[in-house]
């Protein structure tokens, strides 16, 4: 049965500009310029003031203050339609087309950087391969086998698979025994351990490739071909025992274990694999007074197109306005909104991250003074919501993934904050406090005996942290420290 009633509800939306500033807000500087270029790909009523100054004689179009130019335009506005002057600008500027070639150009120079050739993993290998006298199946087959390492070096298809792919790919019948022997072939090649299947036959192909008639490499080879689950467990009294040994000895076999590389295939991509952080603030200590300044990069120069002004002109001197005329006139208003929403939210991303930062900076302000953890109060996103008036959503966006630079080192906002620990006196210190005394007790500690978590938490309550032994492994697996059992040296 159908049948039609009324309801009333409240429903909470946001606007296309509040998206917009929201998703600004979150990208970093280091990805901002490329945010900004695809905006300005996108809307050619945008414009990047810095590049379409470059064409432009500076006596004939001197640079004027925004305030001054809304102050004209609002003098010079006319009821119309659309409000065409409120689009309007003063400045002079060649078309946007001129400008767009040249800031292409522009662009092309910037990403012109100079980059040392080097082969890759994969071509070094197929490299090694082709140098090999093997006949025309053999060659295919150790291109299959090379194709189909990971990243890291292993072959971890298995052998069965490869015959299938060079049956189906290739159009090869090949014996596993044929695949195999190439594939020791390939386990020869730099770097040592290529082509190994699992760690244990990796560490193995780099161990035989040292001397055979070293006592230490030989005793090497019988702890990775027989003990290695021991040897990872750190079980060292057992494998004193079981390869009959001292402490001393199994200390040098333990020394040329650890020399060896795990994953042989990232030596060759771990320098193109470098991770670069561009600060998004800068913090200076001028005399006991901290100095904030947030990175020019968050501040670019944009402004609406001349050319889209001149199609306002345009129809505002035009007698015949017909409906292809007011479709043009939408399409350029949409654009030209566009490009007015997208500058507004850039300058409230600038003044969102200042005001966040300046709150965060005053907050710990005797941590950015001297960069000591112990100096670093509880600060939770809460906290700084109530002093910068905002929620604490928009706090957690800034906090996770912006980074400022200090005198001390550059770090991530969100490294900042932390719960409060109460100590025996009554005292709220920050839990990065603990965590620093933490990392100090077992930097310290014996290392043929090193300490529990019991003993840990011991240590803790002695210095007037009370804190369960369970929160002390949890801080301990956060700092990425091992047990006790695993940090066990000889």
């Amino acid at each position: 049965m159908l049948k039609q009633s009324l309801q009333q509800k409240l429903l909470q939306k946001l606007s296309p500009q509040q998206i917009q500033f929201i998703k600004l807000l979150q990208v970093p500087t280091v990805s901002l310029d490329a945010r900004i270029k695809e905006e300005l790909e996108e809307n050619p009523a945008l414009e990047d003031l810095s590049l379409a100054n470059m064409n432009e004689p500076q006596e004939d179009y001197p640079d004027k203050d925004p305030g001054d130019q809304a102050t004209q335009e609002e003098q010079t506005s006319d009821n119309e339609e659309f409000n065409v002057e409120e689009y309007l600008q003063d400045d002079n500027i060649n078309d946007y087309s001129g400008s767009s070639n040249h800031n292409n150009d522009d662009e092309d120079d910037r990403k012109e950087i100079p980059i040392a050739i080097q082969h890759s993993f994969f071509e070094n290998l197929k490299q090694q391969l082709d140098l090999l006298s093997l006949s025309e199946k053999d060659s295919l087959i150790g291109h299959q086998i090379i194709g189909s390492l990971d990243d890291d070096g292993y072959l971890r298809r298995p052998i069965e698979s490869l015959t299938d792919d060079l049956a189906f790919s290739q159009n090869i019948i090949a014996s596993e025994e044929e695949i195999l022997n190439v594939l020791e072939k390939v386990q020869r090649f730099d770097p040592p351990g290529v082509g190994a299947r699992n760690l244990q036959e990796c560490l193995l192909i780099q161990l035989r490739k040292k001397d055979s008639d070293n006592i230490t490499i030989q005793k090497a080879i019988q702890l990775i071909e027989n003990h290695l689950e021991e040897f990872t467990r750190k079980h060292y009294d057992k494998l004193e025992r079981t390869l009959n040994i001292n402490s001393e000895e199994l200390k040098a076999i333990i020394d040329e274990i650890l020399k060896l590389n795990p994953k042989p295939g990232d030596s060759g991509a771990a320098a193109g694999k470098q991770l670069h952080v561009i600060p998004d603030f800068h913090i200076q200590n001028n005399d006991g007074v901290l100095i904030l300044t947030l990175n020019s990069r968050n501040a670019p120069e944009l402004r609406v197109s001349k050319s889209y002004q001149e199609m306002f002109q345009h129809y505002e001197k035009s007698d015949q306005k017909d409906k292809k005329m007011k479709e043009a006139v939408q399409f350029v208003k949409q654009k030209l909104d566009s490009a007015k929403w997208f500058i507004d939210a850039i300058k409230q991303r600038q003044q969102t991250l200042l005001k966040t930062m300046s709150a965060i900076m005053n907050y710990q302000y005797e941590y950015f003074l001297t960069g000591d953890d112990r100096n670093l109060r509880p600060m939770i996103l809460k906290d700084i919501a109530d002093r910068v008036d905002m929620d604490i959503s928009t706090v957690s966006r800034v906090a996770n993934s912006k980074y400022v630079q200090t005198e001390f080192g550059t770090f991530l906002l969100k490294s900042f904050f932390s719960e409060a620990i109460q100590t025996e006196s009554g005292e709220e210190v920050s839990n990065k406090e603990v965590k620093k005394i933490l990392e100090e007790c077992i930097a310290n500690e014996d290392k043929r005996k090193p300490l529990a978590d019991e003993k840990l938490t011991d240590i803790l309550k002695e210095k007037g942290y009370p804190i369960a032994r369970r929160t002390v492994a949890k801080y301990r697996e956060a700092m990425n420290i091992p047990v006790a059992r695993l940090r066990k040296e000889l």
